[in-house]
């Protein structure tokens, strides 16, 4: 099981450049986004647990990541890897998601990390709340992600460029410049 991750702040393209990817490379697109928000429409235990700390844009507990995680890495259309996007988010869960991998017998090929100013992410952020009518982009919240983001998620970038896992990829271009500069990233690390 190869399993690539797209680390980079909240609205650089993550989840546009994940699908992709995922399609052309014939594997699901993980996204714990997705996942939490199917819980929270379908009212399972997870959802409620995590509703509270996403109306307020902060992080969801790491057990409960780490067990939606788990569960989609174990079904049979994950048996050959998959895209993950959203997760982790953090050193620890970086640390608790290569321990579920070696139990699992799987590897990360490659981290993409898309770079983007955070004037373009506040631009991006408020045309996907207004188009996608995402709880999670309310303005209040956005500022509150951010700060989320360079505190806790921004070292991952350090953790896996010492462990010569990082492909860095400038997320500032239109969506197909983007996809292109992906494309070359991932053939040059396969």
């Amino acid at each position: 099981m190869n399993i690539w991750v797209f680390l980079g702040p909240p609205g650089a393209g993550k989840g546009t450049q994940a699908v992709t990817m995922a399609g052309d490379l014939g594997m699901p697109h993980v996204s714990t986004g997705d996942l939490l928000r199917r819980a929270l429409r379908e009212g399972t235990e997870v959802g409620i647990r995590a509703k509270s700390f996403m109306d307020a844009g902060d992080l969801v507990p790491d057990e409960v990541l780490l067990d939606l995680v788990r569960g989609r890495l174990t079904s049979d259309d994950a048996a050959g890897g998959c895209v993950l996007d959203g997760y982790p988010r953090n050193l620890a869960q970086a640390e608790s998601l290569d321990e579920m991998l070696r139990e699992l017998g799987a590897g990360i090929v490659g981290v993409l990390n898309l770079s983007v100013s955070e004037e373009t992410l506040v631009g991006r952020i408020a045309g996907r709340r207004s188009d996608e009518s995402r709880v999670d982009d309310a303005a209040e919240t956005v500022r509150n992600r951010m700060r989320v983001y360079e505190e806790q998620t921004a070292p991952l970038v350090v953790h896996y460029r010492s462990r010569g896992l990082l492909l860095d990829v400038d997320g500032e271009p239109g969506v197909e410049e983007v996809r292109a500069a992906v494309r070359s990233a991932v053939a040059a690390a396969s």
